[in-house]
C-alpha cells in the first residue's frame, strides 16, 4: 500500500464518532468508541475500539516514515460488548507507526493524530515522561486534566484505580459505566496515541472500601478486561495486575482489590491476605528479572495508614508491606519507588527503610484528577515531606537515564499546567547501602 493511499480519507471519521461533550454522558449503545491505545513494548503494542455494530473490522499500520503496512483483522460480537482488541507485533523499538481502522474497505478512524510510538530498547538510555494518577470523573475538570498531561507531551499513562467511578457489581451497570468514561472526547484524543495502564481501586471495582469478599466482581473484572487493552490480566482467570517497561522505568501495576481479605496472607497465616500468593509470586518474580534504574510498585491504595475508619489501605496489611521491604533488602533490589492514589489529596513521603530495604523507600500519591478533595486525609505523618490538597492532578515522572546517575523528577502538576510540588531522586538514592 503507497503512503498516500494509507493518509487518503482522514477525516472521515470524524462523522463517525461523535466528539461533542453531551457524549460522553450517554454514549449510545450503538456508537462507535475509540480507538485507544493499552499496552505498548518495544516490538508490540494493543489498540482498542468498542464498534458501533457487530462485524468485521481492519486496522492497518505502517511506519510513520514509509514502508510496508501490517493489516490485522477483528470481529466485534455482541457477546463482548462489540469491544476489540487488536495485539500488533513485530515492531521496532522506538519507532513511530500511524494506524486507521477500516470496516468493509470504508475508513471509521483515521485521524492524524493516531500515532503509537513503541517503547525504546530497554536497556539503552533513554528519556521517558509518565503521568500517573486517580479518581477521575466525566465532568470538565477532569477533561482539562487529560488535555494537559497531552499538552506536557507524556509519553504514557498510568491510571490507578476510581477511573470510573461505578460503585456497582451489577454487569449492565459496570458496561455502561466504563462506555460512558470511555466516551469522553478529551480522554479519547490523550490515548489514541498514547499507551496507557490501568488497575481499579474500590469505587471501580465494586463500592467505597470493599475487599475481594465482594458479591458478583467477576463481572467487574469481565467488563474491565473488554474496556482495557492489556496482553494479559492477572493470572489469567484471577486479579488484574500487569506491568511494563518504558525506558529508565518499569511500572508493576498492582491488584489491590481482587485478592483482599479472601485469605490467609503468604506473609502471616493468621493474617488476612492483600495481593494473594500468585500476585506476590509474579511480583517477586519481576522484581528479580528488572534491570530497570526505577521500579515503581503503583496500586489504588496508599501505602501507609490513612488514619481513618476504612480498612484499605497498607497500614492493614503491615504484614505485606513488610515481606516486600524485607524481600528488597534480601536481594538488593535498587531503584524500588512506591505509588498510591485514593484519598483525594497528594502527598510524598520518605520513610527511614534502610535499615531493612538498604535505602529510604519513597511514596508519591497522586489524587485527584476530578475535583472533590478530602482535607481530612492529608493527616500528619512523621516522614511526609510533600503534600497539597488540591483538585484536578496528576503526578508528571520524567526519568533519564542518558546521565550518570540515572535520573527521577516527579512534579505534582494541575490542571492549569502549574507544579503543584516536586521532588527530586537518582538512581545513587536508591542503591542498597553496604
Amino acid at each position: 500500500m503507497a503512503r498516500r493511499d494509507f493518509l487518503t480519507g482522514t477525516a472521515a471519521w470524524g462523522a463517525a464518532v461523535c466528539l461533542e461533550p453531551a457524549c460522553a454522558q450517554s454514549p449510545a449503545p450503538n456508537s462507535v468508541l475509540g480507538p485507544l491505545m493499552g499496552h505498548s513494548g518495544e516490538t508490540s503494542a494493543m489498540i482498542w475500539m468498542r464498534a458501533g455494530a457487530a462485524g468485521e473490522f481492519e486496522l492497518e499500520i505502517m511506519p510513520l516514515s514509509g514502508g510496508p503496512s501490517q493489516s490485522l483483522k477483528q470481529t466485534a460480537q455482541l457477546k463482548d460488548d462489540l469491544c476489540l482488541h487488536w495485539r500488533v507485533t513485530g515492531l521496532e523499538p522506538g519507532t513511530k507507526y500511524r494506524y486507521r481502522l477500516l470496516q468493509d474497505g470504508r475508513e471509521i478512524a483515521a485521524d492524524a493524530g493516531q500515532v503509537l510510538t513503541t517503547a525504546p530498547k530497554a536497556d539503552a538510555p533513554a528519556k521517558v515522561r509518565l503521568a500517573i494518577s486517580s479518581c477521575a470523573r466525566e465532568d470538565a475538570g477532569s477533561r482539562a486534566v487529560w488535555q494537559r498531561m497531552a499538552s506536557r507531551e507524556v509519553d504514557a499513562v498510568v491510571l490507578i484505580g476510581d477511573t470510573p467511578y461505578i460503585d456497582s457489581t451489577d454487569l449492565a451497570e459496570q458496561t455502561q459505566r466504563h462506555r460512558e468514561f470511555a466516551a469522553v472526547p478529551e480522554y479519547q484524543a490523550l490515548l489514541k496515541s498514547r499507551p496507557c495502564w490501568w488497575t481499579w481501586d474500590d469505587h471501580d471495582f465494586a463500592g467505597n472500601d470493599v475487599s475481594g469478599l465482594v458479591a458478583g466482581k467477576e463481572n467487574s473484572r469481565l467488563v474491565f478486561t473488554r474496556y482495557r487493552p492489556q496482553p494479559a490480566f492477572g493470572d489469567g482467570t484471577e486479579g488484574i495486575y500487569n506491568s511494563f517497561r518504558r525506558g529508565p522505568v518499569e511500572v508493576f501495576v498492582l491488584d489491590t482489590r481482587w485478592f483482599s481479605m479472601t485469605g490467609p496472607s503468604f506473609a502471616n497465616a493468621v493474617k488476612p491476605t492483600l495481593l494473594g500468593a500468585q500476585q506476590w509470586a509474579w511480583l517477586q518474580k519481576g522484581l528479580l528479572a528488572s534491570t530497570a534504574p526505577f521500579k515503581l510498585l503503583a496500586c489504588g491504595m496508599i501505602w501507609d495508614d490513612k488514619e481513618n475508619t476504612e480498612s484499605d489501605d497498607w497500614g492493614t496489611y503491615k504484614h505485606e508491606l513488610s515481606a516486600i521491604q524485607q524481600f528488597i533488602g534480601e536481594k538488593r533490589i535498587p531503584g524500588v519507588i512506591l505509588v498510591g492514589g485514593d484519598i483525594h489529596a497528594s502527598r510524598v513521603l520518605k520513610y527511614n527503610t534502610t535499615k531493612i530495604v538498604g535505602y529510604d523507600l519513597v511514596q508519591f500519591i497522586a489524587s485527584p484528577i476530578h475535583g472533590s478533595t478530602i482535607p481530612s486525609l492529608n493527616v500528619y505523618h512523621p516522614d511526609l515531606i510533600r503534600s497539597a490538597v488540591e483538585p484536578h492532578v496528576f503526578l508528571q515522572v520524567d526519568a533519564d537515564s542518558t546521565v550518570t546517575p540515572a535520573e527521577f523528577h516527579a512534579a505534582l502538576i494541575n490542571k492549569d499546567g502549574e507544579t503543584v510540588f516536586s521532588y527530586h531522586l537518582t538512581a545513587d538514592d536508591l542503591k542498597p547501602k553496604p
